[in-house]
Parts: structure tokens; C-alpha cells; sequence
């Protein structure tokens, strides 16, 4: 249920998608606490932000990473293509290499690390208003360290198409569906209702199949197996 919803137009105009009661009021405070900013609407949900958020026409999105059911990554992606004028800032406990890029990947500009300090945040926000990408400085380490180690796979050519599909068991593929909605392991297994490692142990298996390294890697092989 949406907690709140204005429409001042005086000011950046901010959503926030956070499903944890307090950490969403302490961030709508911090962002009603100063005048150039106002906070549009607050949402508990990937599936309540696609449904009400457009309506809010936010300026800049603040996202939780780890959301109930379609994760903050899934949420971003559809959200983009409704609002393409929108930025969005990932607000997450995550800083692995995967969780970063599959964000960006998805539409976000800018990552920030929980927990951050409100004047952090607030910089932030008006960084990535006016096209900046703000990202704390551990996420920042992780970029830089990804971009120095290669991380891309090539899609595979038409012959091997079928081939590709042939070794991804039913299960597996159920898994690398989901990965390419954005989804964590950790999501995931509750999604399937199998345990943790029960997904990482498939999604290895998956990799090797693959001839892969990452979650990236093997997400844009299987679409392009499956077009």
C-alpha cells in the first residue's frame, strides 16, 4: 500500500521503493528534511512501484536492492522503460561485482551502500538528478576491480543455439530465467522453495555448461541461445 503520495512540482521530485517500514520513513525524512527536494510517493514493492509509481512522475528513484517477490534489479528494468526520464539510485547491503553490473545494467545510475549517512544520500541524489553517478566508495573498489578482469562472453553463433538450450536441464533453466529477471540466489530459492545452495550448487552447473564465470555472462548467452 502506498504510504504517501504528494505533488509539489517546486523541487526534485524523489519515489522510494523500500519494503521495510522504518528504514522507508527514515529515508522519507531525510528527504522532506531539506527544501529542494520532496519525496513523491513511497512504495513496498516491485509490484506496487510498477503499478502506482508512473503516476508519481519522480525525477529520481530510490531503490531497494532486495524486495519481496521481483527484486529492486527486475523492478528498475521495467521501471526504466516507463519513465525513461527518471534516475535511479540502487540503496543496498549487496556490493558484489554481479549485483552492481545486473543494476546498471538494468537502468540504474547511480549505487549506494547501506547504511549511508543522510548528508551522503542527499548529495547523491542531486548528483544523479543532474546526470552524475554517485556510488560509495567500496562500490566504486568493485567496478574498477570487475573492469580490470575480463567479463564478457560472446553470444553464441546460430549453430550452436540448440545445442546450448539441449544442456540446460528444466530446473536450471527455471533458475537462469529468474537471474535474467534480476533475481539473487538467495531470492531465487525461495522463489523455487529450495534451499540456498541447492541454487548455487545449479547455477555452478549452469556456468560450466555455459563455459561462463559469471551471472552476467551466462544470462547473455542463454538469450541469445534462446532468441
Amino acid at each position: 500500500m502506498t504510504d504517501h503520495l504528494e505533488t509539489q512540482l517546486d523541487a526534485i521530485r524523489v519515489a522510494i521503493v523500500e519494503d521495510d517500514a522504518d528504514l522507508r520513513d527514515n529515508l522519507r525524512a531525510i528527504v522532506s528534511s531539506v527544501g529542494d527536494l520532496r519525496c513523491v510517493g513511497t512504495f513496498t514493492s516491485a509490484e506496487e512501484a510498477w503499478s502506482l509509481l508512473p503516476v508519481a512522475r519522480p525525477s529520481v528513484v530510490l531503490m531497494d536492492i532486495s524486495l519481496p517477490n521481483a527484486s529492486g534489479i527486475a523492478c528498475v528494468a521495467r521501471l526504466s522503460l516507463q519513465l525513461p526520464e527518471a534516475h535511479f539510485l540502487m540503496l543496498t547491503v549487496y556490493d558484489d561485482s554481479e549485483a552492481i553490473f545486473d543494476s546498471l545494467a538494468a537502468g540504474a545510475s547511480g549505487y549506494l551502500r547501506k547504511p549511508m549517512e543522510p548528508a551522503e544520500l542527499l548529495v547523491a541524489i542531486r548528483d544523479v538528478h543532474r546526470g552524475g553517478a554517485p556510488m560509495s566508495s567500496s562500490i566504486a573498489r568493485r567496478v574498477i576491480q570487475a573492469f580490470r578482469k575480463p567479463h564478457s562472453a560472446p553470444l553464441p553463433e546460430p549453430s550452436e543455439r540448440i545445442s546450448l538450450l539441449e544442456k540446460i536441464a528444466p530446473r536450471e533453466r527455471e533458475i537462469l530465467e529468474l537471474l535474467a529477471k534480476g533475481y539473487l540466489q538467495k531470492e531465487i530459492a525461495d522463489q523455487l522453495g529450495i534451499s540456498f545452495s541447492t541454487v548455487r550448487t545449479l547455477t555452478g552447473r549452469i556456468y560450466e555448461k555455459l563455459h561462463v564465470h559469471s551471472r552476467g555472462q551466462a544470462v547473455a548467452k542463454y538469450l541469445g541461445a534462446a532468441d
